[in-house]
């Protein structure tokens, strides 16, 4: 498990993501909301947080590079890049969080 804030002045994810990958871009909202919403870019899931209006939606852009897509509660979207390799693992403790609820994949929000 990645542990939070021992990132070497690089980008994190907002604190109330259960996970940090150790190496994360932070990407402009305007290459990442390109990325995602490229026909090729394949959504592996999409989370709300409980009681809270933030969300996470997580793509596969590459065979080997994801883009995570963070809702903040006042309407804002942030993007961060990482390996694949990086996530794949830390994916389930946003399902293991009860703070966290998976959303069904048929939408593509």
């Amino acid at each position: 498990m990645a542990t939070r804030g021992q990132h070497s002045g690089g980008a994190s994810l907002p604190d109330v993501m259960p996970f940090d990958p150790a190496v994360l871009t932070r990407l402009s909202w305007e290459l990442g909301s390109r990325v995602v919403d490229d026909e090729t870019s394949t959504r592996v899931g999409r989370w709300e947080r409980v009681q809270s209006s933030w969300s996470a939606s997580v793509f596969r852009v590459t065979s080997e590079t994801v883009v995570m897509r963070i809702h903040t509660p006042i309407g804002r979207e942030r993007f961060y890049g990482a390996a694949w390799m990086d996530v794949q693992d830390l994916l389930p403790e946003l399902d293991g969080t009860p703070a966290w609820e998976r959303r069904a994949r048929d939408r593509r929000s």
